[in-house]
């Protein structure tokens, strides 16, 4: 890595980090919308120094935004959300060339992952009414939330940010971009 993928390595975990903490209320929970995670498409773009960004972001965002959301440091919150954002923008950034497929199954990753130990930390959500055990209640509850984050609106970032007018400018100044 040169100095401009650590740069943006470093400014992307900074800006998934303050995302996580600023929208603490929203960013955890048995019900929830990591606005943060919307930047992981990017990885399709920027490649490793985004995928480096999430990994770290996440470490730093779980470790602050556990305390502001629930008064302690959750260890295994911050070791295994930072996999989970490290496995889907690597995924992302494998199929950058379809981009929609690698945001939806970095959602179902990150579903899978954090689903798969929250419900130990966090009561799980009612999903209509339906008897389903805990763990496959946040698993669904974090994949549906993540498929909006990352699927959707992550989604049209990326799509929107890949336009000529945006790319080219970044090139420009040296900045390794993927299209």
């Amino acid at each position: 890595m040169n100095t401009k993928d650590l740069t943006l390595a470093a400014v992307f975990a900074s800006l998934y980090a303050v995302l996580v903490v600023f929208l603490a209320s929203v960013s955890f929970g048995p019900v929830q919308l990591r606005i943060a995670d919307c930047l992981l498409p990017l990885a399709a773009l920027f490649g490793w120094p985004i995928v480096l960004g999430a990994t770290i972001g996440c470490f730093v965002g779980n470790a602050a935004g556990g305390v502001i959301a629930f008064g302690a440091v959750n260890p295994m919150d911050i070791v295994f959300g930072s996999v989970a954002n490290f496995i889907a923008t690597f995924v992302i950034f494998a199929l950058r060339k379809r981009r929609l497929l690698g945001c939806v199954f970095a959602s179902v990753i990150v579903g899978a992952v954090v689903g798969g130990y929250l419900w130990m930390f966090v009561p799980p959500p009612d999903i209509l009414g339906f008897p389903l055990q805990p763990w496959a209640a946040m698993v669904i509850s974090v994949t549906a939330s993540s498929l909006v984050a990352i699927g959707v609106i992550g989604y049209v970032l990326v799509s929107a940010l890949s336009q000529p007018n945006i790319v080219e400018p970044i090139k420009a100044r040296g900045v390794t971009v993927y299209s």
